[in-house]
């Protein structure tokens, strides 16, 4: 229990403030919150089971650079349909996959926590306490899950109020500040690892990227103006 409790705290405490419990501050003004539980607890659960299952061999067999590019690109898509936004048919929705939401949001979440402190923690974590014990691999897994859940939930219940509080339009800016800035923090980190965090030609890149999203989302507002206009 001790095991636990302890496991629990840490999580809890390196959680707070992260990008993904922002990331669900953005998420509950986009998605159902059904939708948004299932997602993250699905990948809140996989994660941890990566981090005490085979942790210690996770760094060695995946590249950081490929982990946060593929960040910067799912966040920069988040933060672009935001700014898409068209409402879809009765047809389309009928369509539409109808765990589609719960399979986006998993990936997203998937990818914004791999490689993150808060699960570079609970590798730690699984290294000092399992000792070969399943039991203490038990204590380790589900301290983590719930920690990172509590935690997120912090995040979740914030978007939640800021939706009933706030117009749609405003939470709908918001959502896409913040899934932009993480897109754009997460390319830099990507460019920084390829190129090397003090390299010109990544701060360069990244402005280059970020400009042109900046012009995409630019473009698309200009066109649902016009077809609103016609």
């Amino acid at each position: 229990m001790i095991i636990f409790l302890t496991v629990l705290a840490t999580i809890f405490i390196a959680e707070m403030g992260d990008k993904t419990q922002l990331l669900l501050v953005a998420m509950a003004g986009k998605y159902k919150i059904p939708h948004i539980l299932t997602g993250t607890w699905l990948a809140t659960a996989v994660l941890n089971l990566l981090a005490v299952g085979v942790g210690a061999a996770l760094g060695s067999y995946l590249d950081m650079r490929v982990i946060k590019m593929a960040a910067a690109l799912a966040f920069f898509w988040f933060a672009y349909s935001t700014v898409k936004g068209e409402a879809e048919t009765e047809d389309e929705k009928e369509v539409k996959h109808r765990f589609g939401p719960v399979i986006g949001i998993f990936i997203s979440f998937f990818i914004g926590e791999l490689g993150d402190k808060t699960q570079l923690s609970a590798i730690t974590l699984a290294a000092a306490y399992t000792n070969h014990s399943f039991n203490n691999a038990c204590y380790v897994f589900l301290g983590c899950t719930l920690g990172l859940i509590l935690a997120d939930l912090i995040g979740l219940i914030v978007g939640v109020v800021l939706k009933s509080k706030m117009p749609a339009g405003i939470l709908n800016n918001l959502s896409f500040v913040i899934f932009a800035f993480f897109g754009v923090a997460s390319m830099r980190e990507a460019f920084g690892l390829i190129f090397g965090a003090d390299s010109s030609l990544a701060g360069l890149l990244c402005v280059a990227v970020t400009l042109l999203f900046i012009g995409i989302c630019v473009l698309t507002i200009y066109r649902k103006g016009r077809t609103r206009r016609q």
